[in-house]
């Protein structure tokens, strides 16, 4: 439940940021250049919200689960190697 729960937040995360830089792509039209539009997106808080929800997409991934029985099924397959 704790990784679904992490994936939702992440990737709704991800969805506002990114948006929010593909409206912000007006800027280039407006006469931004490109290193104005790089700078201008990482002050912006709205677009931090895509690599913060990125972040979290990949912990969200790449945490192992923790089982309860790890330890009961681990004792088993060394008893049964020792047979």
């Amino acid at each position: 439940m704790y990784r679904v729960l992490l994936i939702i937040i992440g990737f709704v995360l991800t969805v506002i940021g990114l948006s929010y830089m593909i409206i912000y792509l007006n800027l280039l039209t407006m006469g931004y250049t490109v290193k104005e539009y790089f700078v201008y997106i990482f002050t912006r808080y709205e677009c931090i919200f895509f690599f913060i929800g990125y972040i979290i997409l990949i912990m969200s991934f790449y945490i192992k689960r923790r089982d309860k029985h790890a330890i009961h099924l681990w004792c088993l397959t060394e008893l049964e190697y020792w047979k």
